[in-house]
C-alpha cells in the first residue's frame, strides 16, 4: 500500500484492520453489524485519499460508533472493487452481515456524508415479510 502518514493513523491510533487478502475481507464483511471498507487507492495521486482518512474517524463518531471501519490493502483493492463494483477511490463500501448496502466514492462534503451514511444505515437487508 502507497503508505502516507494519514492512513497509517487509522490502523495505528484508531485499531482499524488492514485487511490483506480476500479471505480477510470477506470474514470482516460478514460478521455481524455494519461494516465499512476504506479503499484509499493512491494517496500521491488522489489527493482526496488523505481527505477521506481525515473525516472517516470524525464519521464514526458522528454516527455514535454505529458501524465499523477498516482498511483495504493494495493487494485486494482491485479485487474489492470489482466485487463492489465501486471503481472510484477513495471508496467507503458499507456492508451489514456480508451484503452491501451502500457506497460513497471520493470525497463529499460534511452534510451529504451525514446524509448518505443515515439512508445507507437506514437500508434493509433481510427480507420483507409476506
Amino acid at each position: 500500500m502507497a503508505s502516507h502518514p494519514l492512513i497509517d493513523r487509522l490502523t495505528t491510533e484508531f485499531g482499524f484492520p488492514r485487511l490483506m487478502t480476500e479471505e480477510a475481507r470477506d470474514a470482516y464483511i460478514g460478521a455481524p453489524g455494519v461494516h465499512v471498507l476504506f479503499i484509499p487507492g493512491d494517496p500521491v495521486r488522489n489527493l482526496e485519499t488523505t481527505d477521506v482518512a481525515v473525516i472517516l474517524p470524525e464519521l464514526m463518531q458522528a454516527f455514535q460508533n454505529a458501524f465499523d471501519c477498516a482498511v483495504v490493502d493494495d493487494a485486494i483493492e482491485a479485487a474489492t472493487r470489482e466485487m463492489a463494483a465501486v471503481y472510484k477511490t477513495p471508496s467507503l463500501i458499507f456492508y451489514r452481515a456480508g451484503i452491501q448496502i451502500g457506497a460513497l466514492p471520493r470525497v463529499r462534503d460534511w452534510a451529504d456524508y451525514m446524509a448518505r451514511i443515515a439512508q445507507i444505515l437506514a437500508a434493509r437487508t433481510e427480507p420483507l415479510d409476506a
